[in-house]
């Protein structure tokens, strides 16, 4: 008996996953996509539509909010974990906009442990950030962060409420308790009996989907499966890890990924951190390395920086090698993925913060404590840029010298290796280490 447990733990296979390192916005579907051509399962483990993958194929931009990137490939199993807040409205126009385009939804699996967003989250995120004032935290304003605090508060609707006659009881109870709470701001009430009628339909559309995807994925791994998690948002976004409280409401780190789709630590095998050559944000908060100037603007445009969710323009400066060390140590980082490297090649000179000086010191330790950042300055280090045209490279030898130098500095730092080098926008354009 204990000869077959020992054979079937090593013929069973492991979960991989692919997380943001920074703010976000890292170029996570480019990876995700390449990874998911071969996958058997791919899943969505947290976050919301607040959250967004954009994915080049033959010249054709597919942004993606809540569906696994993995839907691209009619073979891959996609599945929504349960980790993650649905806005059912979102959801339908995805899995429209992919039908019009000839993809198959077949494929698709919604976890029914999963909480839907409804409006009154919606309006109540607005009517929070605005009564926020000047300590606004950037929020996308889509009913995210009440989406969870319902659901920990435990009012929250599941998918497999929602999909059944009790959504109509809860939803009107909640409805009901949350227009005593907009009366409190002026607001006026919802009308209830209108958003059942019209969530219903919704619920009637995605029933098809909702399943018991803890077992879908645990039996994949027993077949040997391969199997890509995909995390949303980013280390420094993370609830408990990011720089509180300009964060997102969930876990977009290592342990969101077991809480939001029920894998095990033993069932983790490579973990992927996704970053760009330089450094991106979206919303308020500290970044240490921005660049508010002619510089910050020129890697903006060069890197057509702009949110795939809110449009927004994102802040853009050097990249943090002490803030990336860190969410190596925080997610167990196996591998790197370096996108943009052909944008910031486009500069003649680039530089890397390698350290921090806090309070006079030279230091390598990374805190989101605001009172810790506010008192570090960036220690850079300068290199040679004009890296030229990139995009038909196929192998990191055959990377120009400079682009070559600016790599093996990031793993010197770090002591993790890049396994992804992203060298333009379109699919292909990625060596595979």
């Amino acid at each position: 008996m204990g000869t077959f447990l020992c054979q079937m733990e090593v013929f069973m296979s492991k979960v991989n996953v692919v997380l943001g390192t920074f703010f976000g916005d890292e170029g996570k579907g480019k990876i995700i996509d390449y990874l998911s051509t071969n996958a058997d399962v791919s899943i969505r483990c947290s976050g919301g539509n607040n959250a967004g993958h954009t994915i080049m194929v033959d010249g054709k931009k597919f942004a993606f909010h809540l569906i696994p990137s993995g839907i691209l490939n009619s073979n891959t199993k996609a599945i929504i974990g349960n980790g993650v807040v649905i806005d059912p409205k979102v959801l339908i126009e995805e899995i429209n906009t992919l039908q019009n385009a000839g993809f198959s939804t077949d494929n698709l699996f919604i976890s029914n442990k999963a909480h839907i967003i409804m409006p009154y989250h919606i309006v109540l995120d607005r009517l929070l950030e605005e009564n926020r004032g000047a300590n606004k935290i950037g929020t996308t304003a889509r009913g995210i962060g009440p989406a969870y605090c319902d659901k920990f508060e435990r009012s929250g609707i599941r998918i497999e409420d929602f999909v059944t006659p009790k959504f109509c009881d809860i939803a009107r109870i909640n409805i009901e308790n949350k227009n005593r709470i907009f009366a409190s701001f002026g607001y006026k009430p919802l009308d209830a009996d209108a958003i059942i009628s019209e969530y219903e339909e919704y619920a009637k559309f995605l029933a098809p989907f909702v399943k018991d995807t803890i077992n879908i994925i645990h039996k994949s791994l027993e077949e040997n499966k391969n199997v890509l998690c995909e995390g949303a948002q980013a280390t420094l976004l993370d609830i408990d890890f990011g720089t509180y409280p300009f964060v997102t409401s969930s876990n977009p780190t290592i342990g969101g990924v077991c809480t939001g789709t029920g894998v095990g630590a033993k069932d983790i095998g490579e973990v992927y951190g996704v970053l760009k050559a330089y450094s991106s944000k979206v919303g308020e908060g500290p970044f240490l390395t921005e660049q508010d100037n002619e510089i910050g603007d020129t890697i903006r445009e060069l890197g057509h920086e702009y949110g795939t969710t809110t449009k927004r323009p994102r802040r853009c400066g050097w990249l943090d090698l002490v803030a990336l060390k860190y969410s190596c140590r925080i997610n167990g980082l196996t591998g790197l993925a370096i996108n943009h490297l052909d944008t910031i090649g486009k500069l003649d000179k680039i530089k890397l913060c390698v350290n921090y000086i806090h309070n006079g010191k030279v230091s390598m330790d990374f805190s989101t404590n605001p009172t810790y950042i506010s008192n570090c300055k960036p220690v850079y280090e300068e290199f040679e840029g004009n890296f030229g045209d990139l995009s038909n490279i196929k192998k990191r030898e055959d990377l120009p010298k400079n682009a070559q130098i600016y790599l093996n500095r990031i793993e010197d730092v770090v002591k993790v290796p890049i396994k992804f080098i992203g060298t333009g926008p379109d699919r292909n354009n990625m060596i595979i280490c």
